[in-house]
């Protein structure tokens, strides 16, 4: 049922990002017939429609810019669990259901959906949406490689069923018949995308299996509607790391160490982290800040005063012992680096790694905490945080650049994030309009200087609306028109979350 839009559904005007959107009329659909009349309803009507699922992200991919909302969340249909003969499962799901859930049903079969972004209650119609990714990233790869197949509403009402393997790009040229027998041809754009982490844009390539072409797509092309999810064998321990440096130096060394790359006076490890985090010295002040003053916060371990940088590494294996030689095996050089064992975290169990794992997520929170707090002094500041990846042999510059940057402007800063895949945060922390001004003035710099070094402007978040110049300074004139061309043949009126990516 579609309902006229009144202050009843405030809520629905915005997302994590904090900006606030404006709609005509709202719906819930329980089902894809009710994807189907509510978007042939718009459609009459001439009409945008902006998709939501559970409104977690961060670059106001959610937030409406009039026409009618149509919220995913309430479409939480989970088949059972159905398994291969690899060991491998399957799980059939609506776009509205939420990761926490998924996770739930994998676990009762001993099964893991490794996609890991830190906002657990993310729902998987946005995640397929956007490929979303996390600290496992590094080693499990983004959604995008869990996903079997897709059910996809377009913007007249249409349907295409996408099953990986089936429906393959001839070079940049592909043809998909929707299930009422339309064809719909054209080329991909001709872009290179980087070899590196990235969200940013449409996914493209020679000879492309074409449901990859639907992730990560921001709602622009269609609505999901039904996604199927591989699901591996949960791993038998994991154990978790946590060590101190005495430098950003050792610490990025360090890093190289761990990803089994050659390190001068290092040899290579042959046991590697699923994933791999880092926390400058910047973030662990503010950590030490926040333990002080706010109880949330008083979870997360004690920081000595001593520790200047730190990194996070989990181990997934078999057996606690195939997991206490490959820490120990990792240690070995980190000590030679500045780590100490006597001050390293170390997580065998479930109870043991909670409060390491709210250590690796207690830095957002208290970015959020504090601008919350500048923001009754200032209300139009919002945090800025970058989103950037770059190629493994350009790491160490671009943490330089973020440093001496920020050291030049004056502005106060933290910065952590997936160093395994050289995708780290830089969260400027305003305290008023000029450190917003300079901040935003930054990261446009940036985004040209990380596109200069081969990277991407969004690994993992997407580009939203408000990350919609910094897309264009990755592609170009050429590359945004190839994509809204590539765009109009799904959604010839660009009604479909209008406003993203372009």
């Amino acid at each position: 049922m579609i309902i006229p839009y009144s202050n009843e559904y405030v809520d629905y005007l915005r997302d994590e990002s904090r900006l606030l959107g404006s709609a005509d009329a709202i719906v819930f659909p329980t089902s894809e017939q009710d994807i189907i009349d509510a978007v042939k309803y718009a459609r009459k009507l001439g009409m945008s429609i902006t998709t939501q699922g559970a409104r977690t992200g961060i670059v106001a991919g959610a937030v409406p810019a009039g026409g009618l909302v149509l919220n995913l969340s309430r479409m939480q249909s989970i088949s059972a669990v159905m398994r291969n003969k690899s060991g491998d499962g399957r799980l059939i799901v609506q776009p509205g259901v939420l990761l926490t859930e998924i996770r739930e049903v994998a676990a009762k079969h001993n099964l893991l959906f490794p996609p890991d972004p830190t906002e657990t209650s993310a729902s998987i119609g946005g995640m397929v949406a956007s490929n979303a990714s996390g600290a496992l990233t590094f080693h499990y790869g983004p959604t995008r490689k869990w996903v079997e197949s897709l059910r996809v509403v377009l913007a007249d009402g249409d349907i295409i069923s996408l099953k990986r393997g089936e429906c393959v790009a001839q070079g940049r040229s592909f043809t998909i018949t929707t299930d009422s027998g339309r064809v719909i041809s054209g080329n991909l754009p001709n872009y290179t995308q980087p070899d590196v982490k990235s969200a940013a844009g449409y996914y493209v390539a020679d000879n492309m299996d074409l449901i990859d072409l639907m992730i990560g797509m921001e709602g622009t092309l269609g609505v999901i509607s039904e996604i199927e999810l591989r699901l591996i064998p949960a791993p038998g321990e994991i154990n978790a790391l946590t060590v101190f440096l005495p430098s950003e130096e050792a610490a990025l060394k360090s890093v190289r160490v761990l990803r089994g790359e050659k390190v001068d006076g290092f040899d290579p490890i042959s046991a590697r982290p699923v994933g791999i985090e880092f926390f400058n010295s910047d973030a662990l002040n503010l950590l030490r800040r926040m333990k002080g003053e706010y109880p949330a916060f008083e979870k997360i371990p004690a920081l000595k005063p001593d520790f200047h940088t730190a990194l996070y590494a989990e181990f997934h294996g078999s057996s606690d012992e195939e997991l206490e030689e490959a820490v120990m095996a990792a240690m070995e050089p980190l000590m030679e680096l500045g780590a100490s064992d006597e001050d390293a975290w170390f997580a065998t169990t479930a109870r043991e790694l909670e409060p390491i794992k709210a250590f690796r997520h207690a830095v957002p929170e208290a970015v959020n905490l504090l601008i919350d707090l500048r923001k009754r002094q200032c209300p139009d500041i919002t945090k800025l945080g970058t989103d950037m990846s770059v190629p493994d042999a350009r790491l160490e510059e671009v943490i330089s650049m973020y440093n001496s940057d920020l050291s030049e402007d004056g502005l106060e800063s933290v910065i952590f994030g997936h160093i395994g895949n050289n995708h780290v945060h830089v969260n400027i922390l305003p305290h008023d309009m000029g450190d917003y001004r300079r901040g935003k003035s930054l990261y446009m710099d940036w985004a040209k200087q990380v596109v200069a070094l081969g990277g991407s402007v969004s690994a993992e978040h997407g580009i939203g609306k408000i990350k919609a110049p910094f897309l264009q300074v990755m592609y170009g004139d050429e590359g945004i028109a190839e994509m809204r061309s590539l765009r109009s043949l799904f959604d010839p009126e660009s009604r479909l979350n209008r406003g993203n990516l372009f």
